[in-house]
């Protein structure tokens, strides 16, 4: 069976040779290969990682021409992989291969999807802590209850990555969207080294990116093809409250004949009752759009470099 590994890298030539061979050495007797997809790196990773390709024509390498971010990187390593088993998992040394047999005996027992569980994660606490936070809320949101969305460290069955289609910072999300795609979702602990080359790529912005994709999410999993149950539900929770307030002033004027022109509750209820057809209105709207419209969003990447890619599965005019 051929197992594919799919390795985002930026700026981290350091582990490289030392991440390469401790997969060679977990692999056991399946065959492999091994992709590596240069996220824009300013470092050597390139020349170590051609020469590496040169030296084994299982390792491949596609290489972008500026940083687009991890989950433009997974989703063109899963474009080229051939494996019926694809890991990911990251080029920085905190991941153990000594795990990838775990990983296998795991999807075996008839999962699609094997996700990673740093139980002893060994980060400082400013990244610990928000990690914990953006787990729980993820885990309410889409009712899958895993402790670790974070983790990279991950394999999928082929069907799965066929399935799939991530940008942004989307890939925090894939299990989520592995299952509401209706793919069997497993997790299990795996151990988590302590960084000892390079620097961490993430920064507080990518927690704003992430609650953004993390709405995009929800509406892709649940409302893409009913965005009516979303907007209407607005709209019409709006116009009510417009109306009981609007019916509120009218019977004070009726019955009691106060004067409305200084009640700030008679504009509030008319705001509210516009903004209700308003949003039953965007509603409708994106009904129309969803129903002309079926292609998925597609991010345009821009490559400079295949290595050891076969002719056939490379992007053409890239």
């Amino acid at each position: 069976m051929l197992i594919s590994f799919v390795i985002p890298v930026l700026n981290e030539q350091d582990s490289l040779g030392q991440l390469t061979q401790e997969i060679i050495r977990n692999v056991g007797e399946h065959s492999y290969e091994i992709i590596f997809i240069d996220d824009g790196s300013r470092d050597n990773s390139f020349a170590i990682l051609s020469e590496m390709a040169a030296q084994n024509k299982s390792i491949r390498i596609i290489r972008f021409r500026r940083n687009f971010g991890k989950a433009a990187a997974l989703q063109t390593g899963f474009r080229h992989a051939s494996g019926e088993f694809v890991f990911t998992l990251d080029a920085d040394l905190q991941d153990n291969p000594i795990e990838i047999p775990r990983f296998i005996a795991k999807l075996e027992e008839g999962y699609d999807l094997v996700s990673g569980w740093k139980a002893k994660r060994r980060d400082p606490w400013h990244k610990t802590l928000p990690s914990k936070l953006f787990n729980y809320v993820t885990a309410r949101t889409f009712h899958l209850q895993l402790k670790d969305y974070n983790c990279g460290f991950k394999v999928y069955r082929r069907e799965v990555i066929k399935e799939l289609n991530i940008y942004g910072e989307m890939h925090r999300y894939i299990p989520a969207l592995a299952n509401a795609l209706g793919f069997r979702i497993a997790e299990i602990s795996v151990e988590h080294r302590a960084r000892i080359f390079g620097v961490s790529k993430y920064g507080w912005e990518r927690y704003l990116r992430g609650f953004f994709d993390l709405l995009t999410v929800k509406m892709v999993t649940q409302y893409i093809k009913s965005p009516l149950y979303l907007f209407g539900r607005i709209g019409l929770s709006s116009t009510f409250l417009g109306l009981v307030l609007s019916g509120y002033l009218a019977a004070l004027k009726i019955f009691w004949g106060q004067p409305l022109s200084n009640r700030p509750l008679l504009f509030l209820g008319m705001l509210l009752i516009l903004t209700g057809f308003q949003f039953i209105s965007l509603g409708l709207l994106s009904e129309l759009i969803i129903n002309r419209v079926s292609d998925s969003t597609k991010l345009p990447i821009s490559i400079s470099a295949l290595i050891n890619i076969p002719e056939q599965d490379s992007a053409s005019g890239k």
